[in-house]
């Protein structure tokens, strides 16, 4: 089942993630919520992404719509930049500077208009961009050597499997720029339809792959999977290897990267939670699974020990992963949870990112003094 990456620049997202009437998956296991979240504010068009700044306010980006939106600490509202053609991804605030993702296209769909870049908006309101993420994909193509699908299937069971879902096939050339870190002069980037990690220099622009993550294997052991999944029952007992879908990125004071992992496929009861974290060694791009079984992981932020809070899109808010165990612990219960973020011992997260059709866009900040005063990893 080939990911659909333009369900990171649609509203398709949710289609591609969970089938029509599925339930929403529980994020986590005996857990419980902290204090009661406020409500910074409201009112947001697909808040999929945002970062806190040291001055209390918080920017978000409201993906589709192309726009990048400043909130203070009060509450009140700001467009920095907005442009329909573009869909603005991952943000932060560093260096006394505004960093955000642009794309456009996605790949096998649309190859003529495959393009994204990091744009800089800097204190006096001057704008560049820098990296060219799919001229990286388009000359290099990463996981061009990766094989997702069956493994070997019976020509008479292949021939049952839906044209939209290809029974094997290898990585194919695209980009889709979605999460975003830094530290020192390198910018971090989690390419969510290259299916890798990508470094930039922040002074020369200059891109290199740091790492592909490995394909997300899952065996159908049900009929219900089977069918949960578009599938025939002839493929119960086998293995189906989908791609992984990275969605954010966070630098560690142990210097390795965290990253976030959408599993590629469909979510369900029958399925189960399957995103994962995995941790990248950016000097040799090694990558080991830290945590797994996570509901629709979609933004990450990191304390000063070392925990993972990440937004659950599909489950239950927000859950604390812990370093050592990954036991998962909800920390904020709210709906279609998109991005997080960590400033001074409070957590800040996007809120009702998708709206319904035909609803007005009703997506929020909320933010939760955690109670045992975790601090950000943040060097803004």
């Amino acid at each position: 089942m080939r990911k659909q990456t333009s369900f990171l620049a649609t509203a398709a997202i949710a289609a591609a993630l969970l089938s029509p009437g599925a339930a929403v998956i529980a994020a986590s296991d005996g857990s419980r919520a902290g204090e009661s979240p406020s409500t910074l504010v409201a009112g947001l068009a697909n808040p999929l992404h945002l970062s806190t700044g040291r001055d209390g306010s918080v920017i978000v980006s409201e993906q589709f719509d192309g726009r990048l939106t400043r909130v203070d600490s009060g509450g009140n509202k700001t467009v920095l930049y907005e442009h329909g053609d573009w869909g603005v991804a991952g943000n932060m605030q560093w260096h006394g500077s505004t960093y955000f993702l642009e794309s456009q296209g996605a790949g096998p769909m649309d190859p003529g208009k495959l393009a994204g870049h990091i744009r800089i908006i800097a204190e006096d309101g001057k704008e560049r961009t820098i990296g060219d993420f799919a001229a990286l994909e388009t000359k290099n193509n990463p996981d061009g050597d990766h094989r997702y699908g069956f493994d070997n299937l019976p020509a008479d069971c292949a021939a049952q499997i839906p044209p939209d879902i290809p029974a094997s096939y290898k990585g194919e050339v695209d980009s889709h720029p979605y999460g975003i870190a830094a530290t020192g002069d390198t910018i971090y980037v989690a390419d969510a339809g290259a299916n890798s990690v990508v470094s930039v220099d922040s002074r020369s622009g200059k891109t290199r792959t740091v790492a592909v993550l490995p394909p997300r294997p899952f065996k159908i052991t049900t009929a219900e999977m089977a069918k949960a999944a578009g599938l025939p029952e002839c493929v119960v007992g086998r293995t189906y290897a989908f791609e992984p879908v990275p969605t954010d990125v966070a630098v560690g004071r142990d210097g390795m990267l965290y990253v976030t992992s959408l599993p590629g496929g469909p979510e369900g009861p029958e399925l189960g939670a399957r995103g994962a974290i995995f941790r990248i060694d950016p000097d040799n791009g090694r990558v080991k699974l830290v945590a797994d079984d996570i509901a629709s992981p979609t933004g990450l932020a990191l304390d000063v020990d070392g925990d993972m809070y990440v937004a659950s899109l599909f489950g239950d808010g927000v859950v604390k992963v812990d370093r050592h165990s990954g036991k998962q612990t909800l920390v904020l219960a709210a709906k279609l949870t998109a991005d997080v973020d960590l400033r001074d011992g409070t957590l800040y997260a996007t809120t009702n990112a998708l709206p319904g059709e035909g609803s007005p866009p009703d997506g929020q900040v909320l933010y939760v003094k955690l109670k045992h005063g975790s601090h950000d990893d943040d060097d803004d």
